[in-house]
């Protein structure tokens, strides 16, 4: 006979032990595109990637995540919106020449770049900001896989991806909500996987009685 426990246990055979699950969302780190080597990422891994990322909580089954890839020469084309974009809508005593220089290079040194965005749901029933998270979510899964799979990643959110001028370059309506690119690449071969500390989750946590 089994506990209640154990029947709720997921009946797949190759279920990664709590050890292994615990290593790789420890091990997780940013790698910015400086960071990445010129090898190219085959399409066999992105489409992993965007597998495990389509597999991300969503409330109502709304699957409110959308993708557009940027690879080879088509790289240019986004490193042209964003930089292009910045100028647009930053205004003159704002605008910093450092800052436009990195959105017109950093997709230029990932081997990939994946625009993240949010599809709002036409009848509106799902409240915004859960179809926010949940975009989120699948943007944690792609992190995760990309490192399982020994890849660098790198979520960044410029500002410019807020604008109403971005939602115009990509062509999606009002309401709609580019959260993000995710640069992906393989790591430098001198590069040394980063470490990191968290604050103890205990700081974070009351347990109400």
């Amino acid at each position: 006979m089994t506990n209640g426990r154990e029947a709720a246990r997921p009946p797949v055979a190759n279920m990664p032990s709590i050890e292994q699950v615990n290593t790789l969302i420890r091990e997780r780190r940013t790698i910015k595109p400086g960071d990445m080597s010129d090898d190219e990422v085959d399409r066999s891994l992105v489409d992993l990637i965007l597998e495990n990322a389509n597999w991300a909580p969503t409330h109502g089954l709304t699957e409110p995540w959308r993708f557009r890839i940027f690879a080879g020469e088509s790289r240019r084309q986004l490193a042209h919106a964003l930089s292009g974009i910045y100028t647009e809508v930053t205004p003159r005593e704002k605008f910093l020449e450092s800052k436009h220089k990195k959105l017109s290079t950093l997709p230029l040194k990932s081997n990939v770049a994946i625009l993240v965005w949010m599809k709002r749901q036409d009848i509106r029933k799902i409240p915004e900001i859960e179809e926010v998270e949940a975009v989120a979510c699948a943007i944690q899964n792609m992190h995760l896989t990309a490192s399982a799979l020994g890849l660098a990643g790198f979520w960044s959110s410029p500002e410019v991806l807020y604008t109403p001028r971005m939602n115009e370059w990509m062509e999606i309506e009002s309401e709609d909500r580019c959260l993000g690119v995710f640069y992906v690449g393989w790591p430098k071969e001198a590069l040394d996987w980063p470490t990191s500390t968290r604050r103890p989750v205990a700081e974070k946590t009351v347990w109400v009685e």
